[in-house]
């Protein structure tokens, strides 16, 4: 992976945790929680994505995944809260 393939990939993970953090709670967490939150995001996605047969590609297709993904982190993340 090149320098420009990880600040892409940094950058998808940034937008989409910002994304899903307004989607879910109305505001987003901050640049490192965002970036952690889109990247496993996309990692959850592509997984769920995988198992549905969904197939995406290209940039939009890598956001799209990731928020998927960062939305159902957090549902469950916040699932996790409320019931402790």
């Amino acid at each position: 992976m090149d320098l420009t393939s990880l600040l892409v990939f940094l950058a998808i993970g940034a937008v989409a945790g910002w994304l899903a953090g307004n989607i879910m709670r109305g505001g987003g967490f901050g640049l490192l929680i965002n970036i952690v939150i889109g990247v496993v995001g996309a990692v959850i996605g592509g997984w769920v994505f995988g198992l549905l047969g969904i197939s995406v590609n290209g940039l939009i297709g890598s956001l799209v995944t990731a928020v998927a993904g960062a939305v159902l982190l957090l549902f469950v993340m916040g699932l996790i809260k409320n019931t402790s």
